[in-house]
């Protein structure tokens, strides 16, 4: 399926994907309900890969942003992750021909309404090459993860199934869906709130018509650098904003399993009351 330049998709494994993703990718921690991995060629070289899918709550998902309409996890796709070879990245003109030939191929190869992504404002991505592509902006939300303070990890919080473990028995508690704040102070970790930005891509003209429906839409201005926010919890309820975090890719001491099986992310799943 050819676009200019060459380049054109073409479904790979989901082992091949997955070992280009761990390769290229800044994070290494993968969806689970993935329904298609593709590359993406130039000719015969492999030059980046995408997972289709859904989120851990799919039919939550296209509710929440079309309340008003009874859509379901057919009507569309999510892309969990995009990644491309270092020499690419950073090319803008590419993540365009990039995102061309995705459509593309996800308007001839399903019957999807629409294409939906995440911008990961925590990394510090407001979604520059969604807006190159024309996708719909559709708003922002905060969502957490856990820094190990000393080392940098990045620790997800559906990757934190031992630490909450471990928080609940000291707590005395069944179970721990949040690590609280004593509990990550005595362990020497942060948590860091920041933005997800929502876009989404109508795929045809019933699509065009029912975004038209949502007026709340329309006058949403791309989001730049200085929508970006970051804050840390300091306490019970308590935040205090901060610059943009780092993080360290390569430490693994709280996830020494992300590199060997697939796992959970769920930008979606909102934050706890404190």
């Amino acid at each position: 399926m050819e676009t200019r330049q060459s380049l054109f998709v073409r479904e790979l494994s989901p082992e091949a994907a997955t070992s280009f993703i761990r390769a290229y990718h800044y994070s290494k921690v993968l969806p689970q309900l993935n329904k298609y991995y593709l590359g993406l060629y130039r000719d015969k070289t492999l030059c980046g890969v995408v997972t289709l899918g859904w989120g851990t709550q799919p039919l939550q998902t296209i509710r929440k942003l079309f309340p008003d309409h009874a859509l379901q996890t057919k009507d569309y796709l999510e892309i969990g992750k995009m990644c491309f070879l270092p020499s690419e990245n950073g090319n803008g003109h590419f993540g365009s021909l990039a995102l061309s030939a995705l459509i593309k191929w996800v308007r001839q190869e399903t019957d999807c309404l629409f294409l939906y992504t995440l911008a990961d404002g925590i990394m510090g991505k407001c979604g520059y090459v969604y807006q190159a592509a024309n996708f719909r902006y559709m708003g922002h939300f905060l969502t957490s993860v856990y820094r190990d303070a000393e080392t940098g990890e990045k620790i997800h919080p559906r990757s934190a199934g031992l630490l909450l473990k471990e928080n609940a028995e000291l707590d005395g508690k069944k179970a721990r869906h949040w690590l609280t704040h004593n509990f990550c102070t005595m362990k020497g970790i942060e948590k860091i709130d920041g933005r997800m930005f929502r876009y989404i891509y109508p795929l045809n003209k019933k699509a065009e018509n029912i975004l038209r429906q949502y007026s709340q839409y329309q006058s949403l201005s791309y989001p730049k650098d200085r929508d970006l926010f970051f804050r840390v919890r300091t306490g019970d309820r308590q935040y205090q904003t901060i610059a943009p975090p780092r993080f360290d890719r390569d430490v693994c001491r709280y996830n020494p399993q992300k590199f060997d099986r697939l796992e959970v992310t769920d930008h979606e799943r909102p934050l706890e009351a404190p």
